[in-house]
């Protein structure tokens, strides 16, 4: 399922392809989120950042800010966590999360003036790949947007975390 959360707290399902998803805008009522809190507060942290560094320098300014922003609200997370991913057991390649938060959320973050399909391709991957089920894409361009992205189909055992 691919979600995407604006600041006001509605949920936007949207329809990549013709694979069972459905579009959807409306408020999110009783609905219940997969780490919804942490959602929540990575929402709120991607928003102070840009609040106060506003948009023009590179991710990496960002992907540190971000770090900082969520530590201070008591969220743990690693920078440039390193996955391997497999096929039939053989490594076949490698990826660098730019945050991993609380070992449950995947963030990619961008700088750009919107995100692209491309841009949530990459996440959903990252997800399939991982046994995590939650990412997100922020974007720190001229306009501040994010998505939240939302796998159902992991390839739990396929990729293995390096230290």
């Amino acid at each position: 399922m691919l979600l995407g959360t604006d600041y006001r707290g509605y949920l936007r399902i949207e329809q990549p392809n013709l694979r069972g998803y459905y579009s959807m805008n409306e408020p999110t009522g009783g609905l219940v989120l997969l780490h919804e809190e942490i959602s929540r507060e990575i929402i709120g942290a991607f928003f102070d950042v840009y609040n106060e560094l506003r948009p023009g320098f590179l991710a990496s300014v960002y992907k540190r800010a971000m770090f900082i922003a969520l530590n201070e609200r008591g969220i743990a997370c690693e920078r440039e966590k390193s996955v391997t991913v497999h096929f039939h057991g053989t490594p076949v390649g490698d990826f660098r999360a730019d945050l991993l938060v609380e070992k449950q959320i995947i963030i990619e973050l961008k700088t750009v003036d919107k995100i692209h399909a491309a841009h949530e391709a990459r996440v959903l991957n990252y997800l399939k790949a991982t046994r995590v089920h939650v990412g997100f894409v922020l974007n720190f361009g001229p306009k501040p947007s994010f998505r939240r992205l939302v796998s159902s189909t992991s390839l739990r055992g396929q990729a293995t975390d390096r230290h």
